[in-house]
Formats: structure tokens, C-alpha cells, sequence
């Protein structure tokens, strides 16, 4: 076996035979690719006749393309993701990184990483997606809920410290928004409790703390590239980054342990159960596409740009809400801390205006504005309650998450809106506030 084939790359052979055992048992062909061209480039209103027109172009041009190709012979786990996972490397500083179906999965081997199980707990901030917490209720481990800081929404270290036991295993610091916690405080505690630390940085690829990537701050780090994310990989998408020596696992943590640098006898490869911090990993399946690679090393490309554009209109939002009585403008790029800006954080000074935050949601519903809290506190699901949780006692442990979501704060889309949009979103934000100031 050649000495520099991927140890997890489970391939069928697809070099010179007579009769060859190909990697891909049904090749796409033309029709296939069309079918994606016509799911991805949908009409505009009132040009249909224009679009089928110019589809049927395509068409010949596809059918004429594929007169003279190949198909692609690996569609999983080939070139792209490995380049991808290369140019990440470089890119964020780290030594190890592992492209996978999502976030999620990230969080999930990190933390298998750990030997998360019965009897262990983990501390998440109250406010965060929920992919947060999954792993560690589906481990059977104690989630334990932190306050957040009121002015980023991220974790509060001085609350995890107030948490943690002899049996916390983990912290999972959230880059709301793609901004930065107190990655400093949150370690120093970690390496004083010999606790791993697992950055949910899904928000934050492209972002920094201290002159280092987002998410590298921390034992583990994992992105997300779903479809609402600054760049995607068509739809789903996650990177596993870390400096860990478990790092040269990832790949069979990725896919279910196969290592095809060891075989059993009369087999072609060899199962193993790497080891974790504290005993043997079960790995599980999370692997990820070609497609999906060669779609977002062309995103990560124009990360920059696309980054630069949304601080731009965050910049222009906190410049029309500066000086507005009770408008609290969101969190910009400090020398320390540079955010990704995938939401803007609004906050409303509600006992100054005497109404609170789901007053102004109405109003900005109102006006035909979309925007969102990110994110229900995970205690208020009706899983916690399912499983025991005292959600009452956590709501209590949580005052400034209470605070925060039922009466502060809201996010509004930073994406590259028109000139007229932004504009139209500022004017609608001052409006509200005014009217909630004079009691309407």
C-alpha cells in the first residue's frame, strides 16, 4: 500500500483492471447536473420565457461539455476535502482539521474526546442553539446551564466558576454572532480544573481573539457552513479544528474508525477505537463530500469580503443608533477581539423606554422587519423538563439570560442588504424606540 494513501480513505480500487471495482456505482451524468442548475438558478419573477431560453442553452452546452469528460470517480472524502482541510490549516493557525457533515458532529467528537458519560457535566451558556447541549443530554452527562454577559450574550466566565464541580468535563464557550467571549478566563479556569475546553465557534470562522482564529483559543474548535452561516458548503457543512494530539484521529473519528493504514488478515482495513483523555472513543460516521469542498474553499476565497461587507453595515446601523436614548448599539471589532459580524446584537435600554423588548419585536413586525433572538435559553425546552431538569431553579440560576432574552435584546440580518434596506431597517429601529419612549 502506498505510504502517503489517507489513513481513513475507504475507497474501492479504481486504478488499471481488467475489471475494476469502481468508487462511484452510479456516475452522475448530464441530466443529473442540470437537474442542480435548475435547483440552484431559479427564475425571476416575470423572466421565465428569458429562463427557459437560456436554460435550454445550458443544456446544449452541458450535453457538449460532457461529450468530451469523464465523470468524477470519488464524490466522498477525496482531493477537495483534503485541500480544503489544508488550506483551513493554514488559514486559522492550527495544526489539525477535519471537514464534517456539521457543528454538531464537532461538538460530538470533541467531546467523546473527553469521555463525556453518566455522571459527568457540562457547562454550556444558557443562551445558545441547541446543537450545543445535544451531545451531552444524548451521553447521558448533567448539561449545566451559565449565565451570559448582557452586553455580548456570550458565556460569563465569573458564572462558571461559580459551576463548576469535581465532575465538570467540559466548557462550551458560544461565539454568539461570531463574537468573541472571555476565551482568557474561560481557559485559565479550564487548565486550573484540568477541564477541555470546546469552543462553539459555528458563528465565527473568519473572526479573532488576541491575534489568533476564533475557536483555536480552546482544546477544540468547531464551524458551521450551513446554509445561513457568512459562507457555506452547499447547505450543511463543519470544520473540527484543534492542536491536541487527538487531532490525528479526526479522520477516523470522521468515519466510523476505519484505518486503511492497518488491515486484519484477508480484509482491507483495520477498526480502531482511539483513545480518548481518559479510555477508548467509539467513532461515528460524519463524513463529507467532494462537492461540498470544492463549494466552499470557492467561499472561504471571498471570506474577507463578504466579512468586510457586514461590518460595514453593522458600523453604519451603530453610527444611526448612536445618541438615541435607549438604543444599546451592537459590540464592533475592539484591537483584541474582531468579530465576524453574522448578527447584529440590539439591545434596548427597556427600563429607561418603560417597555421591554417583545413590545419593540411587534413594532418592528410591524414595519415589515425580520429579525430574531438568537436564542430561546435551552432550559425553556421542553426536552430539560423531559429529562429532569428543575427549570424554574435554572431560569433562577440564569438572571441576566432572563433578562437579556425576555426583555433586552434581538438580532437583526446583516447580510449584504441594498443601501435602501439598511436604511429602511435604522429608520424602523429609532421609529419604534420613540414611539415606545412616548408610551405608544
Amino acid at each position: 500500500m502506498p505510504e502517503d494513501k489517507p489513513a481513513s480513505d475507504f475507497r474501492y480500487a479504481t486504478g488499471d483492471a481488467k475489471v475494476p471495482w469502481a468508487a462511484i456505482g452510479e456516475h452522475l451524468r448530464d441530466e443529473d447536473l442540470m437537474r442542480i442548475v435548475e435547483f440552484l438558478a431559479r427564475p425571476k419573477p416575470g423572466n421565465k420565457e428569458e429562463y427557459d431560453r437560456r436554460l435550454t442553452e445550458a443544456r446544449t452546452a452541458l450535453d457538449k461539455l460532457w461529450e468530451v469528460s469523464d465523470p468524477v470517480t470519488k464524490l466522498s472524502l477525496g482531493d477537495n476535502v483534503s485541500k480544503l482541510e489544508e488550506e483551513a490549516r493554514e488559514f486559522l493557525g492550527c495544526k489539525y482539521a477535519c471537514f464534517i457533515t456539521n457543528a454538531t458532529a464537532g461538538f460530538e467528537m470533541a467531546l467523546q474526546y473527553a469521555n463525556v458519560g453518566p455522571g459527568d457535566e457540562v457547562i454550556v451558556p444558557g443562551i445558545t442553539f441547541i446543537s450545543t447541549m445535544m451531545y451531552p443530554l444524548q451521553s447521558g452527562a448533567k448539561v449545566v446551564f451559565a449565565d451570559v454577559d448582557p452586553n455580548t450574550i456570550n458565556i460569563d466566565p465569573a458564572d462558571v466558576e461559580r459551576k463548576i464541580t469535581e465532575k465538570t468535563k467540559v466548557i462550551m464557550p458560544v461565539y454568539i454572532g461570531g463574537y468573541p467571549p472571555d476565551m482568557d478566563a474561560i481557559m485559565e479556569l479550564a487548565e486550573a480544573n484540568g477541564i477541555v475546553v470546546v469552543a462553539d465557534a459555528a458563528h465565527a470562522f473568519g473572526g479573532s481573539y488576541k491575534g489568533k482564529a476564533a475557536g483555536t483559543v480552546a482544546h477544540f474548535g468547531s464551524y458551521s457552513f450551513h446554509e445561513v452561516k457568512n459562507i457555506n458548503a452547499l447547505g450543511e457543512g463543519g470544520l473540527l479544528v484543534t492542536d491536541e494530539e487527538f487531532g490525528k484521529y479526526l479522520p477516523q473519528m470522521r468515519f466510523l474508525g476505519v484505518d486503511m493504514s492497518k488491515q486484519i488478515p484477508n480484509w482491507l482495513y483495520d477498526v480502531i477505537a482511539p483513545p480518548g483523555k481518559y479510555g477508548p472513543v467509539v467513532p461515528g460516521n460524519h463524513s463529507s463530500t467532494e462537492v461540498q469542498a470544492v463549494c466552499l474553499r470557492g467561499q472561504m476565497a471571498r471570506l474577507a469580503e463578504v466579512i468586510e461587507k457586514r461590518r460595514i453595515n453593522a458600523e453604519y446601523l451603530n453610527k444611526r443608533f448612536e445618541g438615541v436614548e435607549g438604543i444599546i448599539p451592537c459590540p464592533l471589532d475592539t484591537e483584541d477581539k474582531k468579530g465576524t459580524y453574522h448578527l447584529y446584537l440590539l439591545r434596548i435600554d427597556h427600563e429607561l423606554i418603560g417597555q421591554d423588548v417583545q413590545v419593540f419585536k411587534q413594532k418592528m413586525e410591524a414595519r415589515g422587519v425580520t429579525q430574531i433572538p438568537h436564542f430561546g435559553p435551552l432550559y425553556h425546552f421542553r426536552i430539560c423538563r423531559d429529562l429532569g431538569y428543575d427549570t424554574d431553579a435554572i431560569a433562577k440560576s440564569c438572571p441576566n439570560v432572563e433578562m437579556v432574552f425576555n426583555h433586552q435584546f434581538t438580532h437583526l440580518p446583516l447580510y449584504p442588504l441594498s443601501d435602501e434596506q439598511l436604511e429602511y431597517m435604522a429608520d424602523a429601529v429609532i421609529d419604534a424606540v420613540a414611539e415606545m419612549k412616548a408610551g405608544k
